[in-house]
């Protein structure tokens, strides 16, 4: 058969979407797969990472239904975000319409893989439709207390002009742009993610079986619970008049009170209240102050590597020695982590002692290594025995830290506080392509929602979109309308929703059936069924951002009466990056491969065949030309020799033991491929071992002329190759099977019986040839065989000793 890719593979494009093939039943009766691959940002084209990454998810959806599964196997566009704004003020184009014309390109581009996903389920995030349940969704978080508002300093992008959550700081740069970030106070709403530290940890477990280790790690230390202790450092009795009683002190928190004794200052946030009470009374230096600004306005790169600091020329007292403490202001402590101030103990933590040795602090030193000794020149960070520590000193630390703790809460000083890195998500964006934010202020009525009726509350169209300031805060009329509860003068709120929003609850969407689309956002009977994801795709950068986010949003909307699902993702696989010359594709490197051109010049199937077989998916994939070609060749192989196979609607019955050695060990290659893709697609997920055995296989049916095992072979390894090539295996399986071989097949066992084995023969342990005998042949018949072999090597030497190692070795001991 000549290989034409182009033709079949447009022609079997069309038979598909023509019959609707891959559109999941409505029925609940059969036995259900979800497989989903995270769905990409319409930027205009596709890359490589997008083909492995749907490649992956289409062998998974198209073994399932191989295998009689109803499959859910679904595609959409995370069409919101700054990119699409960014191109408006660059190219004088609408976010719309640049979005949704790269949608349509990049739909044909999908298509061109031969991907089987349900087109009656496609959605964009920006359409009207996905916004309004959305919508509807924040109304009810932010009634049921989930959602609020406060003014806060934040994590604020100059480039993209606009906030970004503490997940979206990489570094402290933008995750996007890669810009250093700066702390900004504005008004933000915030998701209460903080309400579910300890459900989000937990629920962990529940995963372990499905998700890689690393992303459990890496979410449950981003989550950061730990134990700790919390107290009041009061101030100094004449500092305190000082600032009018207006303070009494501040908290801290530590997770080692085993270090407490070697406490010899403090150091507040330069946005902690009592210092902008401070400067906002005039009660310190114009130098120190404008120090402290430019503290507050430092990326947080340079608040974290360069430490910075001033002397506040207060005190507080030490609650166990009752020593005063100089309180500093310091760039390195945050508000956004625990109460914006930290007990410094230079002795035992890198941080402290950097800044302690810059401003000449003293150092006190207060555990020793288990063997005595201590650190000079660097902190002893490491938990050890105490001394210098009052009534606690010989206490390792383990027991010295539940001891204080249990002191401070009988002298009721303090308290035992289970604390969490992981803070409330927050999610107003300044920008003009996202949802907007469906909440109205009303001078007369504070924040209020608008009717749910009135949804979607949607973008108007004419904003002028220059990059400077917020296009929805500036439009002369889309902001003022009337308040839904006294029917007064109100604005509506500008901000829009961090896109974060609309990819957390995407995959519940996509069980919602044409039926019920329009008037819901999914029905709870679909959902029972087609939760949870079986099999979720998509790479690694997303294992806090998105992953956690979805994991948050899923148990909000449980706990709000949408739905009953706990957890989204059964099965988490994170595909490594495609490299080009040892470096991840980029434009900038100048180092893509398009996959418009590749398709064009050797088909789809050999773009699915190459990026499966070159690496295991969760591994990083070195782009190989000669490897493309080398996958085109063997598709071509595979087609041409499909005419030693004869057309038949059932597989051909064949007596295996009648057959050849060489017609057996075919089979046995035939049968291995079929075992091994089951293999694969359940637990291991190596499709190049896979693909490496149907080539095996390929070569074992080149030693043989046997049609009948030829027709097997082909009836099975188009099974086991159609999830990878999905146009040519329908093809030739169309052509001489009538497709009745896409079916389950059974790994037929009488294929590894086997009639003989092979031995190494060796004379003194030296491996001088090989035997083949049969499996019930008896000692003697083996050891006559092997002498006969190894004749020439046993003249004139008298055998001592005849060994037989089974299934294994022969070995004949000489002296002589």
């Amino acid at each position: 058969m000549h290989y034409n890719p182009a033709e079949i593979e447009k022609k079997w494009q069309s038979y598909w979407d023509e019959n609707r093939s891959f559109e999941p039943d409505d029925s609940f009766d059969k036995e259900k797969k979800y497989i989903l691959s995270m769905f990409p940002f319409p930027s205009g084209r596709l890359h490589m990472g997008h083909v492995r990454n749907y490649t992956i998810g289409d062998s998974f959806a198209r073994y399932y239904r191989q295998q009689g599964m109803n499959v859910l196997h679904p595609i959409g566009w995370d069409s919101f975000g700054m990119p699409a704004e960014n191109a408006a003020i660059k190219n004088g184009v609408h976010p719309k319409k640049w979005t949704y014309e790269n949608i349509d390109y990049m739909r044909k581009e999908l298509s061109s893989l031969g991907l089987s996903f349900s087109k009656e389920r496609e959605f964009a995030t920006s359409d009207e439709l996905y916004t309004k349940f959305e919508q509807a969704f924040v109304i009810d978080l932010f009634e049921k207390g989930l959602m609020y508002r406060k003014k806060a300093y934040l994590n604020w992008c100059p480039h993209d002009l606009t906030v970004l959550a503490n997940e979206q700081v990489v570094d402290g740069c933008c995750w996007r742009c890669d810009t250093p970030i700066v702390k900004k106070e504005m008004n933000q709403y915030y998701l209460k993610i903080s309400d579910y530290s300890d459900e989000l940890i937990e629920d962990l477990k529940v995963l372990e079986k499905g998700w890689p280790k690393q992303v459990l790690t890496m979410q449950e230390n981003w989550i950061g619970r730990s134990n700790g202790l919390e107290f009041t450092l009061q101030l100094a009795e004449h500092d305190r008049k000082m600032l009018r009683d207006k303070f009494e002190g501040f908290d801290v928190y530590t997770t080692r009170p085993d270090t407490i004794y070697g406490v010899t200052y403090t150091a507040l946030a330069p946005e902690h209240e009592l210092v902008t009470f401070m400067i906002e009374n005039g009660m310190l230096d114009i130098k120190v102050a404008a120090e402290i600004e430019a503290m507050k306005n430092a990326s947080s790169i340079d608040r974290q590597k360069h430490k910075h600091g001033v002397a506040l020329g207060i005190e507080v007292i030490h609650p166990l020695t009752q020593k005063p403490i100089p309180v500093w202001v310091a760039n390195f402590v945050l508000m956004d982590y625990g109460s914006g101030a930290v007990m410094a103990v230079p002795a035992h933590d890198d941080r402290d002692f950097e800044f302690a040795t810059k401003y000449e602090l003293p150092i006190i030193p207060v555990i020793a290594s288990e063997a005595g000794g201590i650190v000079e020149g660097a902190a002893m960070t490491e938990p050890g025995m105490l001394f210098n520590s009052g009534e606690f000193s010989e206490m390792n630390s383990a027991e010295a830290k539940a001891a204080i703790i249990d002191h401070f809460e009988k002298e009721k000083l303090g308290k035992k506080v289970t604390n969490y890195r992981l803070k409330d998500w927050g999610i107003s964006r300044q920008r003009y392509w996202g949802a907007p934010i469906p909440l109205i202020h009303c001078e007369s009525c504070g924040i209020v929602p608008e009717k749910k009726e009135n949804l979607p509350v949607t973008l108007p169209e004419d904003a002028e979109i220059t990059g400077e300031g917020n296009p929805l805060e500036h439009h002369p009329t889309w902001k003022y309308c009337k308040c839904p509860k006294c029917g007064g003068d109100a604005e509506r709120e500008t901000d829009t929703m961090d896109t974060f929003i609309q990819s957390s609850w995407y995959f519940l969407r996509y069980t919602a059936s044409p039926k019920i689309q329009q008037e819901k956002p999914f029905d709870k009977e679909e959902l029972a069924y087609w939760m949870n994801v079986d099999h979720y795709i998509g790479g690694i950068e997303h294992a806090i951002l998105h992953l956690l986010y979805s994991r948050f949003f899923t148990k909000a909307l449980r706990d709000i009466g949408y739905i009953d699902t706990d957890e989204p993702f059964e099965r988490l696989l994170t595909q490594g990056m495609v490299l080009k010359d040892g470096a991840k594709m980029s434009k900038s490197k100048g180092n893509t491969v398009d996959p418009d051109a590749l398709i064009e010049k050797y088909g789809a199937d050999t773009a699915r065949l190459f990026i499966l077989f070159a690496a295991p998916p969760t591994q990083e994939l070195e782009w190989n030309d000669s490897a493309v070609e080398g996958a085109y060749r063997f598709l071509k192989r595979f087609s041409e020799r499909s005419e030693n196979a004869r057309t038949t609607s059932s597989l051909p019955e064949i007596d295996h033991a009648s057959l050849s050695k060489e017609e057996k060990a075919a089979r046995k290659k035939v049968y291995e491929a079929l075992q091994r893709s089951h293999e694969v697609f359940s637990e291991r997920y190596t499709f190049n071992t896979m693909i490496a055995g149907v080539m095996e296989a390929m070569n074992a049916l080149n030693d043989q002329k046997n049609e009948d095992v030829w027709t097997e072979g082909y009836w099975v390894l188009c099974a086991v190759l159609e999830p990878i090539v999905p146009h040519l295996a329908w093809e030739i399986s169309t052509k001489l099977f009538e497709r009745r071989n896409l079916v389950p097949n059974a790994v037929k066992e009488e294929v590894f019986t086997v009639d003989s084995v092979t031995l190494g023969v060796a004379v003194n342990g030296k491996r001088r040839a090989e035997i083949e005998v049969g499996v019930n042949d008896d000692k003697s018949v083996i050891i006559a065989q092997a002498k006969e072999v190894l004749a020439k090597w046993l003249e004139g030497k008298e055998i001592v000793k005849e060994i037989v190692v089974p299934n294994k070795l022969v070995n004949i001991v000489v002296k002589g």
